[in-house]
């Protein structure tokens, strides 16, 4: 017959503290993460990142701070851009240099951003993507010979 084997008394022996135990600071910090950012989850599992207040003139997604006469913002990309530039009659808009680097897809994205009275003008397809990102602000593009508006509603109650 072997001898039994005796058991250690609970207080007697030295615990140590597992990795994973919620009593480590660590552990302690990513429990607090996960959990603000399970307020900032929508119902369908998205991020809620930033929500940009949308502005009085976007009732029903139909802008009516647009109105003639249309103020239109032509990009460099657009066809008759070079007639333009050529000519005096237009008005030229200073950059706000509010955003990084000189990039004009960039500036017309920042102004349209803050006022939705622009009907944009460009053939630019990274532009079109951004700009259609914002709602409310009409493209005007050249396609199959002839121009294209696109998100104007038909027409205003005034």
């Amino acid at each position: 017959m072997g001898v039994q084997k005796r058991t250690r008394k609970f207080a007697q022996t030295k615990r140590v503290i597992g990795k994973r135990d919620d009593r480590l600071k660590e552990n302690r910090e990513k429990a607090d993460k996960v959990q603000e950012l399970k307020k900032k989850a929508t119902a369908n599992g998205e991020l809620v990142r930033e929500i940009p207040q949308a502005p009085s003139s976007m009732f029903f997604q139909h802008n009516t701070a647009l109105v003639p006469p249309y103020q239109v913002l032509v990009d460099t990309n657009f066809l008759i851009a070079l007639r333009i530039a050529r000519d005096e009659r237009w008005k030229r808009l200073p950059c706000d240099n509010v955003h990084s680097g000189n990039y004009a897809d960039d500036c017309i994205v920042d102004r349209c951003m803050k006022n939705r009275i622009y009907i944009v003008a460009t053939n630019d397809r990274d532009l079109k993507r951004r700009l259609r990102k914002i709602p409310g602000v009409p493209i005007l593009s050249v396609g199959r010979g002839k121009y294209v508006i696109e998100r104007l509603p038909d027409s205003f109650s005034t």
